[in-house]
């Protein structure tokens, strides 16, 4: 069963074309990743769906609701952890979720056990009563999960949820994330530059470049259909075009001051690329990962630095005509 659906989706600018015809369809249940460069349209398409931005042609449905003909019932139905901190520092960790509560008119019965329940699932329930502001990052982080998860949500947006963490905190949230789909039984939907993070915890994903999808799948599907290993040389006289000879290297860059080969059985035709290569300088071999996957079908990678701007940014920019 689709949970998500959008029907030729589309924002355009003066100028510019943020999303253009996009089709995509979500299962219940899954964790979808959305991918791609700066300013490759993921997060127009997350303000799109999540009711915080029209869209100039085609529509989508969240949950069961059309996001232009109902947006209160998307908004009712979906919970959203924004990429830049948006739970309010005067209040403790149980203030901030009481009144998420009392915005979503729940009943005072069901809003308390509820701040409890989440308060558990993300370990905070010994600091339910600090100021947010004596929460580390990745404390806050948590309690903008148990936040976006008050109201039951049907579906939970998930903005760039590990940015700026520590590894140790990092590995904490993707733990949060895989409870959150077995124990409350949620779609979610995350924006990430990690591609750890995205080879982890997606069951699929969509690479989007220039407002299109250049490619969604499983990411050991996609690593699959690409195959083979990477050998990457730093061989200062070589010539790329001397392997575009050889059938089992299907992709071949030049990167840094090296060449970088896909090549499948990497292990059976070494001798051979390094005869191809000439004097060589050093050589690596290591699997294909979703980092490679990525750079054959944009042409660049991600860089730590290379994530989008926080979304209350995005949209003050967008509707600006920026």
């Amino acid at each position: 069963m689709h949970v998500i659906e959008t029907h030729h989706l589309t924002k355009k600018y003066t100028t510019v074309t943020a999303v253009e015809d996009l089709n995509l369809s979500i299962n219940e249940g899954e964790v979808f990743g959305l991918l791609g460069p700066n300013g490759a349209g993921k997060t127009t398409t997350l303000l799109m769906l999540t009711t915080l931005l029209a869209p100039s042609v085609g529509t989508a449905i969240v949950n069961g609701f059309d996001i232009t003909r109902q947006p209160d019932h998307v908004r009712s139905s979906i919970g959203i952890v924004f990429q830049d901190p948006s739970s309010d520092e005067t209040l403790t960790g149980y203030e901030n979720l009481k009144l998420h509560g009392l915005l979503y008119d729940m009943p005072s019965k069901l809003r308390e056990e509820r701040i409890s329940e989440v308060l558990s699932l993300v370990e905070l329930t010994g600091r339910k009563d600090e100021m947010v502001k004596r929460y580390s990052g990745g404390m806050r982080r948590r309690l903008e999960l148990a936040r976006g998860l008050m109201h039951h949500p049907k579906v939970l947006f998930l903005d760039e949820p590990t940015l700026g963490l520590d590894p140790q905190t990092r590995e904490h949230i993707w733990e949060y994330v895989q409870r959150l789909r077995t124990e409350e039984r949620i779609t979610i939907i995350l924006t990430t530059h990690y591609m750890d993070e995205a080879d982890r915890l997606c069951d699929r994903l969509a690479i989007i470049d220039h407002g299109k999808v250049a490619v969604l799948g499983a990411p050991s599907q996609l690593k699959k259909e690409l195959g083979g290993d990477v050998i990457r040389l730093r061989a200062p006289a070589c010539d790329p075009r001397a392997f575009r000879h050889l059938a089992y290297v299907s992709d071949i860059r030049q990167e840094d001051g090296g060449i970088s080969l896909t090549v499948k059985d990497a292990n059976l035709h070494l001798q051979e690329i390094l005869l191809a290569a000439g004097p060589v300088d050093s050589v690596e071999v290591r699997p294909l990962t979703l980092e490679d996957v990525f750079i054959h079908y944009t042409g660049r990678g991600i860089r730590e630095g290379a994530a989008e701007g926080g979304w209350a940014e995005k949209v003050m920019h967008m509707r600006s005509g920026r």
